[in-house]
């Protein structure tokens, strides 16, 4: 199983980016995905998440209105459209798989079975 990100960059406070997460070697329909968001000197956490099917999207309070994860099956791709980003989105991006239709109550603290390499977000004030 592979898992790629790519999308990132550095933008100025405010401004949008669009990562993308492709992953190949699995039946990509079969699995929930999560961005993480990894501050610097800062654990890692969950961003936003999405069932198999795209029908169903979680966020945590912060990025709630200002990011959207989204999922193409048919690429075997999954995106998240940032947006009004701020400095404080500054990190590494990584996106995780796991064996699920949806995203559970617990989605930001549950085991992922799948991660990518990440990808780097520079947001400057």
């Amino acid at each position: 199983v592979q898992v790629v990100e790519s999308g990132g960059g550095l933008v100025e406070t405010g401004g949008s980016l669009r990562l993308s997460c492709v992953i190949s070697g699995l039946r990509f329909d079969d699995y929930v995905l999560t961005w993480f968001h990894q501050a610097p000197g800062k654990e890692r956490e969950a961003s936003s998440c999405i069932s198999w099917s795209g029908s169903v999207a979680e966020y945590i309070e912060s990025v709630e209105g200002r990011f959207i994860i989204s999922r193409d099956n048919a690429k075997k791709t999954a995106y998240l459209q940032m947006n009004s980003l701020k400095p404080e989105d500054t990190g590494m991006y990584y996106c995780a798989a796991v064996r699920d239709d949806y995203c559970t109550t617990s989605w930001t603290k549950r085991e992922y079975t799948y991660w990518g390499q990440g990808t780097r977000v520079t947001v400057s004030s």
